[in-house]
């Protein structure tokens, strides 16, 4: 089975080399934040606690996460694999990740970690906020918090996959054609024997 997170700070374009990934791979895609807003959107209890934070550009709850990803794991038992989009994003997550995938047998292949600087990120953020509605892609000030909290929770993450051999950095500019071609081959030396 074929695991792979895709990692990156908020508008390193993720979920659009997700769905690339998706079309070529056939993997089912997980990403938190699109399970998040649709609670959010449906107006549960979970969806108003997630609103909460999110409005803030802070995590939401870890146990509330991972018990979603079991979820879409159990509705999804005999997928190809699975993409992860936005999880995890702490050491602490990582590990429980690496828990409930290990009671599967289906272990993480290799975090594709896209690398975007801080300019190019607020400029994608409030551009793709005048379209979609996001009101967290709206405020300079929360997409600035948002990346500000990626690099101080998210960064030691690249190090607990690096210990692992499963780091793999890749190029976040350029078109969305450019990327994927790096994306695909950075995974076919990864996982050459997965794919």
């Amino acid at each position: 089975m074929l695991n792979i997170i895709l990692f990156g700070p908020p508008g390193a374009g993720k979920g659009t080399q997700a769905e690339l990934l998706i079309q070529s791979f056939g993997l089912k895609h997980i990403s938190t934040g699109d399970l998040l807003r649709n609670e959010i959107a449906a107006g549960t209890d979970l969806g108003k606690e997630a609103s909460s934070y999110m409005d803030k550009g802070e995590l939401v709850p870890d146990v509330v996460v991972i018990g979603m990803i079991k979820s879409k794991l159990d509705a999804h038992k005999h997928a190809k694999g699975f993409i992860f989009d936005g999880f995890p994003r702490t050491v602490e997550q990582a590990v429980a990740l690496d828990n409930l995938l290990n009671t599967y047998n289906m272990p993480i292949c290799g975090m594709l970690s896209l690398e975007v600087e801080k300019p190019e990120l607020i400029c994608r953020l409030l551009n793709r906020g005048k379209n979609s509605g996001r009101s967290d892609d709206q405020d300079k000030s929360v997409i600035e918090n948002r990346i500000n909290v990626y690099h101080e929770k998210t960064s030691p993450l690249i190090e607990y996959y690096k210990k692992q051999g499963k780091h793999f950095g890749i190029q976040g500019t350029g078109t969305i054609e450019d990327i994927s071609v790096r994306i695909k081959k950075v995974m076919k030396q990864a996982c050459f024997d997965k794919l």
